[in-house]
C-alpha cells in the first residue's frame, strides 16, 4: 500500500504543479538579463543603490481587462509620460545635433504597449509644419527639435487601430499658431476617426461617459490643449476647462505639499472632473529617476488626494517611467486604480483571480484525496 500511496501522491503533486504553472521570478529577485524575469518585468540596476540588477516592473496592469470597463472614464487612473517624445537616442531630424533634455527611454509605441495611456507632448510651429520640441520661449529650434508631430501621431494611430478596446489621452503644451495646424496633422495621421468630441465632455464636474460606450462608439482619443482659443476654432478641448493639475518640476515633488500649477483651477475645484498629478524634477536625471519612483510617489498620491477634495488622481505623470527599485510608477498607478475602483491599496485586490479560485479548489480536492489514500 505504501508504494501505491507514494506513486499516487507523486502523480497528484506533478499534476498540481502543471496546473498551477512553474515558478516565475518575483519583483526584486536578482537577475542577469530580462529573460531571468517574469512577464511584465525587466532586469534593471538602480545604480545609485549599487545593489546589482533586479527584476522590476516594466508594464502596467490594465484595469479594463482585470476588473471591467463599464465605469465612467474619470473612475480610472492612467499612467502618463511627461514629454513622451523626448526620447534618449532619438536621431536628429534637422541635421543639427540636439542640445536639450530627454525624459523617456522608449519609443511612443513601446510606451503604449507597456500600458502608458496618456502622453504629454509639446507642439510647435517649425519648418512650415507642426513639430515636437523640448524648447523654451514658445519657439522651436534645430537643436531642440525631436521630430514632426505626424510621425508620433502615426504611432498612436497604429496602436489604437491594433487595440480597439484601448483609450489614449494626449495633453498638449501647445505653441502652434498656424491656422488649423494641429487639425491638419490629426487628419493626416488618421487619428481624427478616433476623436472624442468636446460636445460629449462633461461640464461642472459631472462624470465622463462610460469607457465601454467610448469604445463602442470608437471615440477613443481624448486631446487637451493649453491654448484656450482652439476649443472654439479647432474643437480641441481646453485643458483647464476639464482638469486640475498640481505643480510640475521640483515644486511638485515637495513632500506633504500638493498645490495647483498657475494655469489650473485649485485642485479641490470639483467643477473639473479630471485630476492630473505630476511627479518629476525640474531637471530630468536618468540615473536617479529610479529612486523617485518609490514611496515618495505613492505618498504624493495620498497628499494630492486630500488637496483635490478627496479625489484620487486620474493621471500620474513621470519621467523615465520604467525606472524603479521594484513596482515604481506602475505600482503607484495600481494603487490609484485600486482606490478608485474598490477602495483597495492595489487594483489586483479588486478582483479575485479565477485562476486563484481554481487553484484553491484544486488544492482542497488534492488534500481530500490524499487523506482518503492515507486511510485506505
Amino acid at each position: 500500500m505504501g508504494g501505491t500511496f507514494t506513486a499516487a501522491a507523486a502523480a497528484l503533486v506533478l499534476v498540481m504543479a502543471g496546473l498551477l504553472g512553474a515558478a516565475t521570478a518575483n519583483i526584486g529577485d536578482k537577475c542577469s538579463t530580462s529573460a531571468d524575469c517574469g512577464a511584465g518585468q525587466w532586469c534593471f540596476d538602480c545604480e545609485p543603490e549599487l545593489a546589482g540588477s533586479h527584476c522590476v516592473r516594466s508594464a502596467a496592469t490594465n484595469p479594463f481587462q482585470l476588473v471591467n470597463n463599464s465605469l465612467p472614464f474619470n473612475k480610472y487612473a492612467y499612467l502618463t509620460t511627461h514629454n513622451s517624445f523626448a526620447i534618449v537616442g532619438e536621431p536628429s531630424h534637422t541635421g543639427i545635433p540636439r542640445i536639450t533634455f530627454d525624459n523617456q527611454e522608449d519609443t511612443v509605441t513601446d510606451q503604449l504597449n507597456n500600458g502608458v495611456r496618456a502622453l504629454m507632448l509639446d507642439t510647435y510651429d517649425f519648418k512650415g509644419d507642426v513639430w515636437l520640441c523640448h524648447s523654451s520661449g514658445g519657439k522651436c529650434n534645430d537643436f531642440t527639435a525631436f521630430e514632426p508631430a505626424l510621425d508620433t501621431f502615426k504611432e498612436i494611430e497604429a496602436f489604437l487601430s491594433a487595440n480597439p478596446s484601448e483609450i489614449v489621452t494626449l495633453i498638449l503644451e501647445d505653441y502652434v499658431n498656424a491656422p488649423n495646424g494641429l487639425t491638419n496633422v490629426f487628419n493626416a495621421s488618421g487619428l481624427q476617426k478616433y476623436w472624442f468630441p468636446v460636445s460629449k465632455m462633461p461640464q461642472n464636474g459631472q462624470d465622463w461617459p462610460l469607457v465601454s460606450d467610448m469604445v463602442t462608439s470608437n471615440q477613443r482619443l481624448l486631446v487637451f490643449t493649453s491654448a484656450r482659443s482652439k476649443q472654439v476654432t479647432e474643437g480641441i478641448a481646453y485643458q483647464w476647462n476639464f482638469m486640475v493639475e498640481n505643480n510640475y518640476g521640483d515644486d511638485g515633488m515637495d513632500a506633504g505639499e500638493c498645490s495647483n500649477r498657475a494655469e489650473s483651477a485649485p485642485l479641490n475645484d470639483k467643477t473639473k472632473s479630471l485630476v492630473l498629478m505630476n511627479y518629476f524634477p525640474s531637471v530630468p536625471v536618468k540615473l536617479t529617476a529610479c529612486l523617485q519612483h518609490n514611496k515618495g510617489l505613492t505618498d504624493m498620491a495620498s497628499t494630492c488626494y486630500s488637496a483635490a477634495g478627496n479625489r484620487w488622481a486620474n493621471f500620474i505623470a513621470v519621467d523615465y517611467y520604467k525606472r524603479s527599485e521594484g513596482g515604481g510608477a506602475f505600482q503607484a498607478t495600481d494603487l490609484l486604480n485600486g482606490m478608485l475602483l474598490c477602495g483597495c491599496q492595489d487594483v489586483k485586490a479588486c478582483q479575485v483571480s479565477v485562476k486563484d479560485i481554481i487553484a484553491s479548489a484544486f488544492i482542497v480536492h488534492i488534500c481530500l484525496l490524499l487523506s482518503l489514500l492515507c486511510e485506505s
